[in-house]
């Protein structure tokens, strides 16, 4: 059972930075759990308020039921206790309904409710899908708004209403209206998260909009860069973020539009590019080549030191 109740899970979550480490696999694509295990405590060590095992960036859609529960579960035997780790719903109804049970019995202090699978879907019919998913778990319920779960403020306030586990909101859409209307309508009864990829380009204008934490992908590869570039959006300092973006976010963008799935893949990268490799990625994402491996390299060796 977690030691958070729901909205402690959610209070914790949007007082720093989000980890949403990687998952290592070996060569022939197997889960490499003491590699990840290895990797969670270190990541742990960076000061991250909260950790999303076997989220977009860990690969979820390329895993299957089981070894999500592997995963979530290593990650909650290294996290630090002060730490929630939240797993990770998806696909069909009954199967994110599963995954929910399954995420209590490994541990975890919350789950993300990612997109269904394939299909499109009314609003309504998005209700009924996180309805059923709140009422499955004790856990808090983040729900992620991208791809064909786009919800409207009207919907997350329904869902509000109607789930009180419903503690979260992750924007992955990037639309500042919708974004507006629905921290406007609910105010603090959501904790908001930025989910853009690469959320660190939009972290400071969301932060105006009640957006008050992000998923950060780079915190794998470059955590003490990441709590900087967090630390300089919290206090609202614009020229160490600008400064930031120029010499390292941006151009770091600029590798990662090379190719559909760099997202992910350019972590990974980053993380052989340190000397703490996690794998492959599986298919249907791609790895970077040499030469884009290359310029992440050179780019990671001159990321910037503390701005003043």
């Amino acid at each position: 059972m977690s030691q958070f109740t729901p909205h402690e899970t959610a209070r914790q979550l949007s007082n720093g930075l989000l980890s949403f480490p990687v998952t290592h696999f070996r060569d022939d694509l197997s889960f490499d759990e003491p590699a990840y295990r290895e990797n969670i405590a270190w990541l742990s060590g960076f000061g991250a308020t909260g950790l999303f095992a076997a989220g977009g960036t860990g690969e979820f859609f390329s895993l299957t039921p089981d070894e999500v529960s592997a995963v979530v579960t290593a990650a909650a035997a290294e996290a630090p206790d002060s730490v929630p780790v939240i797993a990770p719903a998806g696909y069909g109804t009954a199967t994110a309904v599963e995954l929910a049970r399954s995420a209590e019995r490994a541990g975890a202090d919350g789950l993300l409710l990612l997109p269904p699978y394939l299909t499109e879907a009314s609003q309504d019919g998005l209700v009924e899908h996180v309805k059923a998913v709140c009422a499955a778990t004790s856990l808090g319920v983040i729900i992620y708004s991208r791809a064909n779960a786009i919800y409207t403020d009207e919907t997350v306030a329904r869902l509000a209403d109607a789930c009180p586990n419903l503690v979260g909101f992750k924007d992955g859409v990037g639309d500042i209206e919708r974004m507006t209307r629905i921290h406007t309508r609910l105010g603090d009864r959501l904790t908001y998260i930025g989910g853009l990829p690469t959320a660190e380009t939009f972290a400071l204008p969301y932060l105006e909009m009640g957006v008050t934490t992000y998923s950060s992908a780079m915190y794998n590869f470059v955590p003490e860069f990441a709590q900087r570039f967090f630390d300089a959006v919290r206090a609202h300092d614009r020229a160490t973020v600008d400064h930031y973006l120029a010499e390292f976010v941006l151009p770091y963008c600029d590798i990662r539009n090379h190719k559909a799935g760099y997202a992910v893949s350019i972590v990974k990268a980053g993380m052989k590019a340190i000397g703490r490799p996690a794998g492959p990625v599986r298919a249907p994402l791609t790895d970077l080549d040499d030469d884009e491996l290359k310029q992440l390299d050179e780019l990671i060796s001159r990321i910037p030191k503390e701005h003043t």
